[in-house]
């Protein structure tokens, strides 16, 4: 499997590294979750901006970004904003979208940043290489939240990501039933024999949860856990996913 190493962290190699995401609405909110989140066991936090209610006011989101980077001095920081037609909170025009993730890459405050495929190859291209000219690492993400594609469709995907030069890309998905469980691990399977970055596969709610604990077997690097709250269905708390990941590695 191929590793990215950030910091200290290898990224695709040992236990799958475990994301943990801050959602609050407020700047009271997000740092109550942050000084919570600090004391626990996790490599990489999520700030989902799309959650603050300020989030068009670049100057208020640069002035929490240094405030997260101060609290999270060794920790990973990934900087997300998700769309609503991706499971988001609030909605963004391109031009707004692409000013967010710019002045975030730009900050010198983060480690990675979460681009959506679905904006599109111009758009995800172009930050690319604004992140790469930063030393910042850059996740390019798809999320279905009707239902999950075919086999084919999910690799198709993943490695669109890949040849968009991503450095990690993630897709989530909506299982109906077992069966859908059972298409991601798939083609999370198929793609582990041919990917060329680390990439995370999730499907998500109650049925999906077995897939954020038994992923790594399969190839996905990451999984998402809870802090204070959740930011996508199936996510459990971060001290029990870290046993039960260890557990499974015994």
């Amino acid at each position: 499997m191929p590793v990215l190493r950030i910091k200290n962290v290898l990224i695709g190699e040992g236990l799958p590294k475990i994301m943990v995401p801050i959602v609050g609405n407020s700047e009271a909110e997000i740092l109550q979750e942050a000084r919570y989140i600090k004391q626990l066991e996790v490599d990489i936090v999520e700030w989902r901006v799309d959650c603050f209610h300020q989030v068009e006011d670049l100057k208020a989101v640069e002035q929490i970004l240094n405030k997260l980077r101060a609290t999270f001095d060794k920790e990973l920081l990934l900087f997300t904003f998700r769309s609503v037609h991706e499971g988001g909170k609030r909605q963004l025009d391109e031009a707004q979208y692409v000013a967010l993730n710019q002045m975030a890459i730009e900050s010198g405050k983060i480690n990675l940043i979460d681009l959506e495929l679905a904006q599109g190859k111009e758009i995800v291209s172009m930050m690319l290489a604004t992140a790469r000219a930063q030393e910042v690492f850059v996740i390019v993400s798809n999320h279905d939240l009707e239902a999950t594609p075919c086999k084919e469709e999910i690799v198709h995907r993943l490695c669109m990501m890949q040849e968009l030069g991503a450095d990690i890309a993630k897709i989530a998905v909506t299982p109906i039933n077992t069966d859908d469980v059972l298409t991601l691990l798939a083609a999370s399977l198929t793609m582990k024999a041919c990917a060329t970055i680390p990439f995370i596969t999730i499907s998500m709610g109650k049925l999906g949860i077995v897939t954020r604990l038994v992923g790594e077997s399969f190839g996905s690097a990451c999984t998402f856990a809870a802090g204070m709250s959740t930011s996508a269905p199936g996510q459990i708390p971060v001290s029990e996913l870290r046993t039960i990941l260890r557990s499974l590695q015994t």
